[in-house]
């Protein structure tokens, strides 16, 4: 068989057909393959005809329609399928083939598998691809990462098909070895979540507080999507409010209110309690989908605990106290989701540190900048933020943000308070404010959580009038010994 095509891709859900439709559109011939083979007729026969698009109906059919250095994409379900697809491809293969993984795998996943296809004379990648199925037609984020000498060979095809922004630069960059790829797209799916959280925190308030239809926040998320909060997120959400069902009634009001998840924010939070970095957010945003699957017990929790009602009935019966209200729900957004972001970035930064990678901050914002999820205008501010200082340890610490925040503050600050007041949960809103409010004390009250712990378990403790790095234990009882039991970590 005549080996003329440029790459595989593993995988015909929607994600897999789309990107191959992508890649065929750029001028590039792509074997389509699937476990279950009759799908490879179905898809040729359909979404694929009259493309130049080839297909296999099996490992060995679909290796030898490659060019070399052989090129294999695989978008499978995390775990066990990708680690038998690699099983499957290795015997097929010669030195310098390159297996790509698409798929969201955990990145320690993929810094094992790296190191096994390489002990097998291949390369391998582990990719982040973000932008659903919209992205993954039309131009999807990348985020790759592995083996270094596989970039160079897949460089054009993944920049070609990636999303473009301002200048037409790809929204596609080399990440790092290893799973530096797959870490930084869990990261933003960890800020995914994050922002979701945000938004339905905003959407409650508006609804639950303020009174407001289904039809008025349309309006509203409208005007926001046009200035500073411009991203895809408040964009859909605009649209989902103008939805509505047959009967002429919001399609958003009739669904059921449990969240589901597929497992990478609770792997970011995870990894965050790993590193020792409070992604306070992206911690509440899982844990706000796991309130939210307790479905029946709220049901009965919600008649027999008591609480404040939660109308704000005296702003939202003046128009001028509503629209400055509305203005403040906007302040508190932002402002927590500049935390957010600045939580990721300091997740990422120390995974840098841990794992020996070099990750380009601003590149990695400019990757978000188009095709994924999270993509928004607000990014662009976080790529010139790194491009001012490339050492910036803090988003907080730039001079634009902190210019953001400080226009914000009082918004957010009025915000958490009421709704503390009137008891509508604002647990993103909240804990943004409080990690804030955290991080610009000069001091905290762990001088006391330290003398506890000092006084039950004899973990010493550091002194503000001795240098850092000397580590005393008092006999608080006086009944004690001096042993203590070690130094404590930071």
């Amino acid at each position: 068989m005549d080996p003329r095509a440029d790459i595989a891709l593993i995988g015909l859900a929607v994600m897999g057909q789309n990107l191959i439709l992508n890649m065929d559109d750029h001028g590039f011939t792509v074997v389509a393959y699937n476990r279950s083979t009759d799908k490879v007729d179905q898809f040729l026969a359909n979404e694929a005809k009259g493309t130049k698009v080839l297909g296999a109906h099996s490992i060995a059919e679909m290796v030898a329609q490659l060019k070399k250095p052989r090129r294999v994409m695989m978008l499978v379900k995390a775990g066990k399928p990708v680690d038998d697809f690699i099983e499957q491809l290795i015997p097929h293969l010669e030195a310098g083939d390159i297996i790509i993984d698409g798929g969201n795998s955990l990145f320690d996943d993929t810094n094992r598998r790296q190191k096994y296809v390489e002990s097998k004379g291949l390369l391998y990648i582990g990719t982040g691809v973000s932008g659903g199925e919209e992205g993954a037609r039309h131009g999807p984020s990348i985020m790759p990462g592995g083996s270094p000498a596989a970039w160079p060979f897949v460089k054009d095809i993944f920049q070609a098909v990636s999303a473009k922004v301002e200048g037409n630069v790809p929204c596609c960059e080399w990440v790092g070895e290893m799973g530096a790829g797959h870490y930084v797209k869990m990261v933003h799916n960890g800020i995914e979540y994050g922002d979701m959280q945000l938004i339905c925190e905003a959407y409650n308030i508006m609804k639950t507080g303020l009174g407001l239809s289904a039809g008025e926040m349309h309006a509203v998320f409208k005007d926001w999507n046009a200035g500073e909060l411009d991203s895809y997120l408040i964009e859909i959400t605009r649209d989902i409010l103008a939805k509505q069902d047959e009967d002429g009634q919001p399609l958003v009001d009739k669904i059921l209110d449990t969240a589901g998840q597929k497992g990478t924010g609770k792997w970011t939070v995870i990894n965050s309690q790993e590193l020792g970095i409070p992604i306070t957010l992206m911690a509440e945003a899982v844990y706000a989908r796991c309130v939210s699957a307790l479905k029946e017990e709220r049901v009965q929790a919600a008649a027999k605990l008591t609480g404040p009602a939660p109308a704000l009935t005296e702003i939202a019966a003046d128009p001028v106290k509503k629209q400055a209200f509305i203005a403040a729900i906007k302040s508190a957004l932002y402002a927590s989701k500049i935390v957010s972001y600045a939580q990721g970035y300091m997740l990422m930064r120390a995974a840098a540190k841990e794992y020996g990678w070099h990750l380009n901050y601003g590149g990695i914002a400019l990757m978000w900048r188009g095709g994924c999820i999270i993509r928004s205008r607000f990014l662009g501010q976080i790529k010139a933020a790194f491009d001012r200082n490339a050492e910036l340890s803090n988003l907080l610490l730039d001079d634009y943000f902190m210019g953001e925040i400080d226009k914000a503050q009082a918004g957010w600050r009025e915000v958490v308070a009421t709704a503390a007041l009137k008891g509508i949960p604002v647990p993103a809103f909240s804990t943004a404010l409080a990690f804030f409010d955290q991080y610009r004390s000069a001091v905290l009250p762990a001088n006391l959580l330290q003398a506890q712990r000092d006084y039950f378990g004899a973990h010493t403790y550091e002194r503000i009038d001795r240098p850092r790095g000397e580590f005393f234990h008092t006999n608080w009882t006086g009944k004690g010994g001096t042993t203590a039991s070690g130094t404590y970590n930071v």
